[in-house]
């Protein structure tokens, strides 16, 4: 009786300790995602630098895309749908923080943590690089569409990404496997889809949206870096991309942490 004692206080021990190094493993994520991409942070130094050749593929994308939709008010009615409605940030926000709301109630605490951290980070980061950079939108006359604030990187890009991507990692073991590649499909296509709206309604450049998926994939990085450390430390194996962050959720409830850990 004392040696199960003994061992189960010396579980709860490393459990809290393990707990505690994920919680400071997120904030770690955070701090560092901005920087980390090392892709965003070289298109970064080409939008702050100015740099004249991606000027100019961000100007003739958005005369382009803004002459068809002057010409069209079809086509641009639906751009609006899509922008504003379907894939607005804060629908893609709502939605998140219900999945969120249900992970808590499946008691999958940490899995809830994650979605949270990675959501709201994603939207602060954002946000700062905003305000650092301050870059104009783009200027186009007899406009179709207005948007406020500055204009790199892409809002909606940025939560587009950070937002499929919770979805994917969170729900993908409850996903038949046949259904998994248009699960992909749907997430990958919407990401794409809503920067292309925005170039194509005028109220950002092409980097502005590059710049968005690259800050977004840094921040879902290393967030789900953080909570596969976490698995690591309390005995789980590291789940493959393909089976989600959790696949022991597919139970109906994570998997309890394995004795003697």
């Amino acid at each position: 009786m004392v040696r199960r004692n003994a061992l189960s206080l010396l579980r709860d021990r490393r459990r809290r300790e393990a707990d505690r190094r994920f919680g400071a493993r997120l904030l770690a994520s955070v701090a560092v995602a901005a920087v980390a991409s090392v892709p965003f942070g070289l298109l970064l130094i080409l939008v702050v630098g100015r740099w004249r050749p991606l000027g100019r593929l961000d100007m003739d994308a958005a005369r382009r895309l803004h002459e068809v939709a002057v010409n069209d008010p079809a086509w641009t009615s639906a751009l609006h749908v899509l922008s504003d409605r379907v894939w607005d940030p804060v629908t893609l926000r709502a939605a998140v923080a219900v999945l969120t709301v249900w992970l808590l109630y499946r008691r999958a605490w940490r899995l809830a943590a994650w979605a949270a951290v990675t959501a709201v980070a994603g939207g602060l980061i954002g946000l700062l690089v905003k305000t650092v950079v301050e870059r104009a939108r783009p200027a186009l006359e007899d406009p179709v569409a207005h948007a406020p604030g500055y204009s790199f990187p892409s809002g909606h890009a940025m939560t587009a990404t950070t937002s499929f991507a919770v979805f994917l990692l969170v729900l993908l073991p409850m996903v038949p496997r046949a259904a998994r590649i248009p699960f992909w499909c749907v997430s990958v296509l919407s990401v794409v889809g809503v920067g292309f709206t925005r170039v194509a309604l005028g109220v950002h450049w092409v980097s502005d949206v590059v710049g968005g998926w690259l800050l977004g994939l840094a921040v879902v990085a290393l967030t789900a870096w953080a909570f596969e450390a976490w698995r690591a430390d309390v005995g789980r194996g590291r789940a493959p991309v393909s089976e989600g962050l959790e696949p022991e959720l597919t139970g109906g409830r994570p998997e309890p942490d394995p004795p003697g850990r």
